[in-house]
């Protein structure tokens, strides 16, 4: 057992030990450092701390969970001149993200028909399972994968697909700068030439549900949230694109030599005045410039059946937020007294900015930036607000997190009515193979309630509203 020390109520320093550049901090209520596997990503956590030029801590959220590399729940951040990016600290699915619209309905209003109605509307327009694709739309070609790259969700909105209000409700205006196409390899291109605006598989998913209680009234106000008011959660990434971005990149550094003296070699990470830094951060952009896509080309989807379904115009679908969970990123933060800029990598985290941030718009200037926090589909997701912790970067939980691996869960759940079983539960699941939804049932995940607890008694965020799911479309 790690020799964990107390720094305050749900946060421990992970000692500094022969080898480590800076010591680990670990975000976590002590009912959640009971779990059995909690050994795997702590040494994880140790391990990241040898990378070069890694500055304060290496930092594990309450959703933490083992990973390649860098455990799933880690944060990570790196002094330009001596640091290094690591693939293995960003993780194969670039920006893996979840965004938050407002539907203007009371969800008990509906009838049960109507709700179904929805459910299936939005799983006819939107494909999901492994390798989906929306087989109806022109694949894209080199100029629009430039324009995507250079021009973020900008680019969708322009085709169409949503409102220019919705940029400014998308971290960093759902355009990451710094992106090259020239970058990118063809496989990578071919791979996701058609699947903007899909799903995929895994634990990505469309979920519709109700605002279940508010416990900032204020902030809610403010944003526009009434107590049993519809909402959807869009989870997804940038599919096979960022996939093979990542997989070509891990190809490139470790034949470069560059996971030399490290403690693992899935932590292989180039120095970032390297020309292999910049060439992956160009393509690491641009996976996540896609992602935005994607996101945005499917809340316009849903937008479409909601008009269809509940005669509600599209317009009136608001974006709330729509954060990143896996990417690297060049932000000015507070070291030894003095503002400096770093590399932030977030792997299954959250950005988390507090009021007044610059970076943010004035609405959530005024009240800190939203943080959305999936649980799993039988239970709960929360909406929090963030509070700029400088202990962590300014940066959050990004879900409930993993207690069971996907084939520990598909063994308990083999050959048993999963669909009757959600519904029992108040859900009703739709999914192109059931065999994801064995991989995703609530049991895989520790319980969210005790995650949002710790990363409120560690002042990462404060809860504004928890939201309860009733239909969800998966893999």
């Amino acid at each position: 057992m790690f020799d964990l020390q107390k720094k305050g109520p749900s946060m421990y320093e992970l000692p500094k030990t022969e080898g480590m550049h800076v010591p680990g901090l670990i975000i976590a209520t002590e009912k959640l450092l009971q779990e059995k596997d909690i050994e795997r990503p702590l040494e994880q956590v140790k391990n990241v701390a040898y990378l070069p030029g890694i500055v304060g801590y290496s930092i594990a959220m309450p959703d933490i969970h083992w990973g390649y590399g860098f455990p799933i729940g880690g944060v990570a951040a790196m002094d330009l001149e001596e640091g290094v990016i690591s693939p293995g600290g960003v993780g194969y699915d670039i920006n893996c993200g979840v965004r938050l619209a407002l539907i203007p309905e009371m969800f008990d209003h509906l009838s049960e028909e109507t709700k179904e109605n929805l459910l299936k509307s939005i799983f006819r327009r939107i494909p999901s399972g492994i390798g989906s694709e929306r087989k109806q739309t022109k694949p894209l070609s080199d100029s629009d994968y430039k324009n995507i790259a250079e021009k973020g969700a900008r680019w969708s909105v322009e085709q169409g697909y949503g409102f220019l209000e919705d940029l400014e409700h998308i971290e960093s205006n759902g355009c990451i700068s710094g992106a090259n196409i020239e970058s990118v390899s063809s496989h990578a291109k071919e791979r996701g030439k058609k699947q903007l605006g899909s799903v995929g598989s895994g634990n990505h998913f469309i979920e519709i549900g109700k605002v279940q209680k508010i416990f900032l009234p204020k902030i809610a106000a403010s944003w526009n949230i009434l107590e049993g008011q519809m909402y959807v959660l869009i989870h997804s990434g940038s599919r096979g694109f960022g996939h093979q971005i990542c997989q070509d990149t891990l190809n490139d550094f470790i034949k470069k030599g560059f996971a030399r003296d490290l403690p693992d070699k899935q932590l292989v990470a180039a120095p970032l005045r390297s020309v292999h830094a910049k060439k992956y951060f160009e393509a690491m952009a641009s996976a996540a410039n896609f992602a935005f896509n994607n996101r945005q080309q499917m809340l316009h989807l849903v937008r479409i059946s909601v008009e269809e379904i509940l005669n509600i115009n599209k317009e009136k679908v608001a974006l709330l937020y729509d954060v990143c969970h896996n990417i690297a990123k060049f932000e000015e933060h507070r070291v030894d007294g003095q503002i400096k800029k770093l590399c932030v990598h977030r792997k299954g985290a959250t950005r988390a900015f507090g009021p007044e941030a610059k970076e943010l718009n004035m609405l959530f200037q005024k009240t800190g930036q939203p943080v959305l926090v999936p649980g799993d589909m039988g239970s709960a997701s929360y909406l929090l607000a963030g509070l700029g912790n400088p202990l962590t970067w300014s940066s959050c939980c990004h879900g409930a997190g993993r207690i069971h691996s996907r084939i520990q869960s598909m063994k308990a759940w083999k050959g048993k009515d999963l669909q009757s079983f959600m519904l029992q539960q108040g859900v009703h699941v739709m999914a192109t193979s059931m065999n994801t939804v064995a991989e995703e049932m609530p049991d895989a995940y520790k319980n969210v309630d005790e995650v949002v607890l710790a990363v409120q008694e560690a002042k990462l965020a404060r809860s504004v509203a928890r939201l309860q799911p009733h239909l969800v479309i998966k893999g």
